[in-house]
């Protein structure tokens, strides 16, 4: 049988199984069921017992100019590119809605420092805004407001009321509207619903400092942006109360654009201040620079410099083309008046040189004329003619007119040439000065240009900064207003109850590991297996009742449990002499691990086959036997040491009951125990004995205390190690094994006494024999469990 024949492989295998410590643990199933009961109600009550709180978030959109920033401050000049570089960011404005002035305006406006309470069984209850009456502090010092208060309002009849203070001692009872004080302090207390003043109501009212609540919101609060590409912002909160917490992100919110309304209101007046002042003084500087204008035009005679040099350039050339004309008319008057003095009166004079003087071209004109009338007659008469004589005096006198037509004329070009060149020089002059006037006017003029563009630009501005004024946008707007969550997120009931069924199942787990960890008993064939590699025989469970010795009818688990030892027995003896008995010695570690109560059961079970049985006590220190069977008190000791020659057959009596079972006891407890085992009558003992049984079964001492069962282990065809469950120590086990590799003890094997019946190895006993059929566990459906 396998049982019988485990290997070495088989003990150096894995020391873990999975199956082993799965069973282990789940045969103490009622405490995993108890501890995760007990864990779950303790969840239980403390959901019911504990604030819940409810998570309020709202969702804003900020702008990207910035409020408190040089930007912003100068965004009526954005288009003049100042602060051009200067940008918003959303973490400023994070930490701008995160401050502590927002968050005290907030609370001061909703009065969340005084908070109201309704007593329950186990914990008080914030009402809120379901107050049925409302304490006012009308008038109060600085000292109270840093400190902590709290008062107790109970009814007392439809227009009374009673308070007391922290201690619960009585202030007294006042009437509602009624100022009353309480110290220096004085309190009024209104009714906030009437319809409730009518029934009794007991509210807890706590007066807690603004900057210290103020704080706790504040370390409470969550600002976040969604993203890094967005300007959405997200205000979270968590409170017990879900309205409050609403109203309180919704007033952030609200007091957040007023503040930053105020602040753009008072950039646009300071704003308008600064436009008008510098109104007036640019104003003021543009009538300077107009005046200055008006006087340099009249200094020099100017209306417009650009036209004015044009003209003066226009008559400069017209001068200078008269200047050429006037000297070629000079030019031709000298030169006509040379040739008149001294050409003859019989040449005509040029008539058409000289065309601005008729005078003189009328005197030319007719002075040869004469002298044509008189080449004319000369042709005819002669020189003495009286008609040309009279001829050449006329020519002669005209010719003198002629002289001195042209001298007049000479001497009037002459003067008109002098007019020309005194007009010349003075417009030189002019236009020599053109430049310098040209410059002095381009400079008032660009300073005139100057002062009111920006007089122009700062009155657009006055009226884009009124429309501002009148027109402040919100630095926000809401996108989701906040809105508290329907379940509460803390505590997290899911979480709890798993963390409880958790628990519940690991505290259970924890000591049952550490009892198993600080425990060093064996408890089943596994740890006999586990610790050592000798053959398995068998094991045997708790006694089901009283019945110490097994008979026929015996059909308990325990007398099964012989049973199979005896079946198991058989293939140990298998190579012993058929003629003779089997010698089968059963020894223990220590005493009261059971190798007596197995030794009697296993010599009665094997007489009840028919076969001849005789059980030897041979623990002569500590007998046993007489404890199972009524026996003499002579015996294994009174043979060993008489010196006659009594048959050891004297010695042996019979059980009643059992007709093939005989009995040698153990005898009288001799001073010499080991010597008395190591004398040669013990062999003959056996010798004898083997020729008359078919089984001998020898109770034989502890191998651990005594060296009296190592004394006699030779005459043993088999050795049986008795270990007891939850006696005998794991450390142990090295002695048997020890043992079993020095082969001191032959043919050796190993059985575990005293186990629970559902925690063996997978024997079921008593089945098919009437019993009713053992109740299998619980967990035995499950697949990786089963055999």
């Amino acid at each position: 049988m396998q049982n019988l024949h485990s290997t070495e492989h088989q003990h150096t295998q894995s020391n873990f199984n999975i199956k082993e410590e799965v069973v282990k643990y789940l045969k103490h199933w009622k405490w995993f069921v108890l501890g995760i009961f007990i864990a779950l109600l303790a969840a239980f009550l403390y959901l019911r017992y504990t604030v819940a709180n409810y998570k309020a978030v709202a969702t804003i959109l900020v702008k990207d100019d910035r409020k408190g920033t040089m930007a912003s401050e100068l965004s009526a000049f954005s288009d003049l590119g100042l602060m051009t570089n200067v940008k918003s960011n959303v973490d400023n404005e994070i930490e701008v809605i995160k401050s502590r002035t927002l968050i005290e305006s907030a609370v001061r406006e909703l009065e969340l420092n005084v908070a109201y309470f309704s007593q329950g069984r186990v914990k008080w209850e914030e009402l809120y805004k379901k107050s049925p009456i409302k304490l006012i502090l009308s008038k109060y010092s600085d000292a109270y407001a840093s400190k902590g208060h709290f008062y107790r309002i109970e009814k007392a009849t439809t227009t009374t009321f009673t308070i007391y203070d922290s201690n619960d001692q009585k202030i007294g009872t006042f009437k509602y509207g009624e100022k009353f004080k309480i110290g220096e302090e004085v309190f009024i207390v209104l009714v906030n619903k009437p319809e409730f003043v009518t029934l009794n109501y007991n509210i807890g009212v706590q007066y807690l400092p603004v900057s210290q609540l103020a704080e706790s919101f504040k370390n409470r609060l969550t600002v976040a942006a969604l993203s890094k590409n967005t300007s959405v912002i997200e205000l979270s909160i968590v409170d017990p109360v879900p309205g409050k917490a609403e109203d309180f992100l919704n007033t952030v919110i609200a007091n957040y654009n007023k503040d930053a309304i105020q602040d753009k209101k008072y950039i646009s007046e300071n704003t308008s201040k600064f436009i008008e002042q510098r109104l007036s003084i640019i104003s003021e500087e543009l009538q300077d620079v107009e005046k200055d204008k008006e006087v340099f035009k009249k200094n020099n005679g100017i209306t417009d410099v650009v036209s004015e040099a044009g003209l003066y350039l226009e008559n400069a050339s017209d001068f200078e083309r008269m200047q050429v004309e006037n000297a070629t008319q000079l030019r031709v008057v000298e030169t006509m008046m040379n040739y008149v003095n001294s050409s003859d009166t019989n040449e005509l004079i040029p008539v058409n040189i000289i065309g601005q003087d008729q005078g003189a071209s009328q005197l030319i004109s007719e002075y040869n004329e004469l002298v044509l009338q008189k080449n004319r007659l000369l042709k005819t008469a002669g020189s003495k003619n009286t008609l040309v004589q009279n001829l050449d005096a006329k020519i002669n006198a005209l010719k003198g007119s002629v002289s001195s037509s042209l001298s007049q004329l000479k001497s009037s070009l002459q003067i008109k040439r002098n007019d020309l060149n005194r007009q010349n020089a003075i417009i030189s002059g002019k236009i020599s000065q053109i430049p310098t006037q040209e410059r002095n006017s381009r400079d008032i003029d660009r300073k005139q240009n100057i002062k009111e563009s920006l007089y122009l630009y700062l009155l657009q501005k006055r009226e884009e900064t009124a429309i501002s004024l009148a027109v402040t946008a919100p630095n926000a707007k809401v996108i989701d207003a906040a809105k508290a969550s329907k379940s509460p997120v803390s505590p997290n009931r899911r979480m709890i109850y798993l963390a409880a069924l958790l628990l519940g199942g690991l505290i259970p787990f924890g000591i049952l590991y550490l009892i198993d960890l600080f425990d060093t008993k064996i408890k089943s064939r596994y740890d006999l297996e586990k610790n050592t590699t000798i053959p398995f025989l068998g094991e045997i469970p708790k006694l089901e009742s009283g019945q110490l010795i097994i008979d026929s009818t015996s059909r308990t688990s325990t007398a099964e449990a012989i049973r199979i030892i005896r079946t198991n027995l058989e293939f140990l003896l298998t190579n012993v002499n058929e003629d003779e008995a089997k010698v089968v010695f059963l020894t223990s570690t220590y005493p009261k691990e059971g190798k007596t109560f197995i030794s009697v059961n296993l010599a009665s079970t094997i007489a009840l086959s028919e076969k001849k049985v005789l059980l030897v006590g041979l623990d002569i220190r500590n007998p046993k036997l007489d404890e199972y069977l009524k026996l003499e008190s002579r015996g294994v000791t009174n043979y060993l040491s008489s010196k006659d020659e009594k048959p050891i057959q004297n010695y042996i009596t019979s059980v009643e009951g059992f007709k093939n079972l005989n009995v040698l006891p153990a005898g009288i407890i001799p001073p010499n125990p080991a010597e008395l085992l190591m004398s040669k009558k013990i062999g003959e003992l056996f010798a004898t004995l083997k020729k008359e049984y078919d089984y001998i079964i020898v109770d034989t001492a502890p191998v651990s205390l005594v060296t009296d069962t190592l004394l006699i282990a030779k005459y043993a065809d088999a050795f049986i190690y008795v270990t007891r469950a939850n006696f005998l120590d794991k450390r142990m086990l090295e002695l048997p094994e020890r043992l079993y590799n020095e082969k001191k003890l032959p043919n050796m094997s190993i059985l575990i006494n005293d186990t629970e019946i559902n925690t063996g190895y997978g024997y079921g006993y008593g089945y098919g024999y009437g019993q009713t059929e053992e109740k299998k566990p619980w967990y035995s459906f499950l697949p990786f469990l089963k055999k």
